[in-house]
Order: C-alpha cells, then structure tokens, then sequence
C-alpha cells in the first residue's frame, strides 16, 4: 500500500493499514503530542486502532510544538 503523508509517498508492505498500526510503523517513537488528520478532517486518538486507510487518503500528521 501506497499511502500520502504530509505530501511524501510513502510505501507499506500491508494491504490494510489501521492509523494505530500505520503509526508504529512510520512513527514508532513519537507518538505522544501529535494529532491526525484523514482528507483534512482530525480523526480522535480512541478511534486509530479502528479507522482503516485507504491509499486515496491524504494523511497529514501534526506535531505539537512550544513557542513564546
């Protein structure tokens, strides 16, 4: 499968990929203070093991970052 993050192709061996499992994948340790967003509507941190991707999905993830 074939998936678009944050504008980057990106190629995962498996057929079907849930969020949860795409991230420990692609984003294994830094999963803490980030936010997903599926065609440019934020999917919930309770609904990753169970929203299922599809390669025409434009994934965009969103790290929280401190400023001042």
């Amino acid at each position: 499968m074939e998936l678009k993050i944050n504008n980057q192709l990106v190629q995962f061996d498996s057929d079907t990929l849930s969020i949860q499992s795409m991230l420990d994948i692609y984003h294994p340790n830094k999963q803490k203070g980030i936010a997903i967003a599926i065609n440019q509507c934020v999917i919930s941190r309770h609904s990753w093991e169970t929203h299922t991707l599809s390669e025409t999905d434009d994934i965009l993830i969103i790290t929280a970052t401190q400023g001042g």
